[in-house]
């Protein structure tokens, strides 16, 4: 029997999922470190994270029989993708499942710094009736400045645009701008102009403390800062020396450099004292919509990858989508990208007589991917040749 470990906390219908399909699952709610996740590895063909276990290639190397991670998340950071394509390992991420949640906090959070409701919250809480305006304003005609225009800051540009706001981007990319938004010239024209910025960068090692002292001195004066993307971009420290200046009005923070294993765990952040602050603990796509359509989403790519060899999505392989299995057996060869691996592929099937049912081949940079329905199953000397083909990386055999 097959067997998936799922971590932290990932929605039981991943694992009610995986069962039916004929999967032994153990499940867990905190993180693990390497070495734990290397012994509970054990055995184990699919494995299931969020965003506090790292895959390392440490981890990897250990457990070459591991076939798929899936990450039951946006983000992907967390897996060492160059050694898991190299080595064969697929990985599935969902991409768009939790946008919508995301969003909305974002919003809120928006609209909270705006109207300084934190700091009035804490007055109250402390015993102190401060019944005033001052600093508190609508966000209906004010600037939203995103940082990043993908899935997540495309659409929090419509709803902002909803409320009345005026949106700008900045984007390395070229970005289709939604609604009447515009594209910034510089990221330092973005944040001189914006009442309100927020962050929707990815978590490419290359956006390390990519939002530090210098973008905190550019923000306009009285302006918010919002950041639910990585915590390892924004210096929290400068930020702080911001708040307490009085030239940045308030923020909200919901990632950050170093987080807690599971939930429970104790936690220290320098912002926690700050008075026009939202701290909320890497929930932005925590919503019980949001969890369950990973859940969905990501265990039935997995399923899809483990029965068919279908590796559309995969953020490292070659994609590749084939119909329904025709024939004995379907035969998934992962190989470096060199020429003619196809024609090695087809004359060790052709050398049995073995007749080609369907077959589908996908490359993408260093990789190739060629997946192939035969009419009968191949023996096990052909299995072998197949291995032993130069650049091969992993043969997979899916049948009844």
């Amino acid at each position: 029997m097959p067997k998936a470990l799922l971590l932290e906390n990932i929605h039981p219908f991943a694992s009610e999922n995986l069962r039916q399909h004929g999967f032994e699952v153990v499940t867990t709610k905190g993180a693990m470190d390497e070495d734990e996740l290397i012994d509970a590895l054990e055995g184990v063909d699919l494995l299931g994270v969020r965003s506090k276990t790292n895959v390392t290639a440490k981890v990897m190397e250990a457990r070459p029989n591991l076939t798929a991670v899936g990450c039951f998340s946006i983000g992907t950071n967390q897996v060492d993708l160059e050694y898991a394509g190299a080595h064969g390992i697929a990985v599935f991420n969902a991409p768009y499942s939790n946008t919508r949640s995301v969003v909305e906090l974002v919003i809120s959070d928006i609209i909270a710094l705006m109207r300084r409701l934190p700091a009035h919250s804490h007055h109250v809480r402390s015993g102190v009736w401060d019944k005033s305006a001052s600093g508190s304003h609508e966000v209906r005609g004010k600037t939203l400045g995103i940082i990043g225009y993908g899935n997540i800051g495309s659409q929090v540009s419509v709803l902002a645009e909803a409320l009345g706001m005026h949106v700008i981007f900045y984007d390395i990319e070229e970005k289709l701008a939604l609604g009447n938004a515009e594209r910034a010239s510089s990221l330092e024209d973005l944040l001189e102009k914006s009442d309100a910025v927020t962050l929707h960068v990815d978590g490419r090692k290359s956006n390390t403390n990519f939002f530090g002292e210098a973008q905190f001195a550019s923000m306009k004066q009285g302006s918010v800062f919002i950041n639910l993307s990585r915590g390892f971009v924004a210096d929290l420290d400068a930020l702080k020396e911001h708040l307490d200046s009085g030239h940045i009005a308030g923020a909200a923070v919901d990632v950050y450099p170093v987080e807690p294993k599971k939930s429970g765990d104790a936690f220290h952040t320098p912002l926690s004292e700050e008075d026009n602050v939202i701290l909320t603990p890497h929930i932005g796509g925590s919503t019980l919509e949001a969890q369950e359509a990973i859940g969905h989403f990501v265990s039935h790519k997995l399923l899809d990858y483990w029965q068919n060899g279908v590796t559309s999505l995969s953020v490292n392989l070659p994609t590749l989508n084939m119909n329904a299995r025709r024939g004995a057996a379907r035969i998934a060869h992962l190989h470096a990208n060199l020429p003619g691996v196809l024609a090695s592929v087809n004359h060790v099937l052709g050398s049995e007589n073995i007749n080609i049912a369907a077959q589908a081949l996908a490359t993408e940079d260093e990789l190739g991917y060629v997946v192939t329905d035969v009419a009968t199953m191949p023996s096990q000397a052909a299995l072998d040749a197949l291995r032993s083909l130069q650049g091969t990386i992993r043969v997979r055999v899916m049948k009844d």
